[in-house]
């Protein structure tokens, strides 16, 4: 019986608009009138995310930052998990001799310290995630979704480092080259060992502290409203999913998912663009499950 949704946003609940489908609000809702919990789990912060679903009418917890921080559903911090402040400083150096672009989410909102890249950033995702929209229109469409959005500009992220008063919760770093690029430097992050590493797109590493987990995060959350991991449904597309998809008794990948991460889910269900979170939802409170198994998961049952 599932007791609990919990679901990804970008490449999961989120079309290729940024937005919440109508027919994804409408099963979200559906499960809610039945006494199911739902709840967000992403990468996004919360001034990113919260937005996106008040737009549809859908109040809910979060788990933010692939876990860093915990938010009710009142909007209330429940729980913060930083990355330490000498480390910061390593990771940024590593970005920073690659040439490459990144931004930072702390306690005190999200930090950039290029307007024109953040929003090229954001372009690149609405461009490649969509075949039907131009650059040229995918850049007009993120600096309107930015501006909804509270965002902090500083010349330098040093200047983060030396503030004691905010914390620094995650930093994502930004690549067209991709895993060419973004693979070794991850590598080399890696060394310090204290450090958990994901992506939530082809061109970005997001970094958080090593307990800073969606999959953590997740069993927390489940043991305050005293609902076992079986009875939990996950769904995501990419690898800061995986250690949700892990620990869930009913996870879905969409089909839109890196190959590898549709090897940690027991089912399947439609792309993000095909309202696969409503479709998912509908053979949960329909009962009909078998018919989304995953075909490793069927094999396996065969044998």
């Amino acid at each position: 019986m599932i007791e609990l949704i919990v679901s990804d946003m970008d490449g999961t609940l989120l079309n290729e608009k940024m937005k919440v489908s109508e027919t994804n609000a409408k099963a979200i809702k559906a499960a809610i009138d039945k006494g199911i919990h739902f709840m967000v789990a992403t990468g996004r912060g919360f001034t990113e995310a919260q937005p996106l679903l008040q737009e549809v009418g859908i109040n809910c917890s979060f788990i933010t930052l692939n876990g860093a921080q915990v938010y009710n559903e009142e909007g209330k911090v429940i729980q913060n998990i930083g990355i330490d402040k000498k480390t910061v400083h390593e990771v940024v150096a590593e970005i920073k001799k690659r040439n490459l672009y990144c931004e930072m989410t702390t306690s005190n909102g999200i930090y950039s310290d290029n307007k024109a890249k953040r929003i090229e950033s954001v372009a690149s995702l609405l461009y490649e995630t969509n075949p039907d929209t131009t650059y040229k229109m995918a850049v007009v469409l993120a600096a309107a979704r930015l501006e909804i959005m509270n965002i902090n500009y500083v010349e330098d992220y040093e200047q983060l480092v030396h503030d004691d008063s905010i914390e620094v919760l995650k930093i994502i770093a930004f690549s067209d080259d991709g895993r060419k690029v973004l693979g070794p430097l991850t590598k080399e992050l890696e060394k310090t060992g204290n450090l958990a590493i994901t992506a939530s797109f082809v061109n970005n590493i997001e970094i958080n502290n090593i307990n800073a987990q969606k999959g953590i995060a997740l069993e927390a959350a489940a043991k305050k409203l005293n609902i076992p991991l079986e009875n939990i449904m996950t769904l995501g597309d990419n690898f800061n999913d995986v250690s949700m998809l892990e620990v869930a008794g009913y996870s879905f990948a969409m089909e839109n998912a890196e190959e590898e991460v549709k090897t940690y889910a027991k089912y399947r269900t439609t792309s993000n663009n095909a309202s696969g979170v409503a479709h998912a939802i509908s053979l949960a409170l329909n009962d009909d499950l078998e018919s989304a198994r995953a075909p490793e998961i069927l094999k396996s049952a065969e044998k």
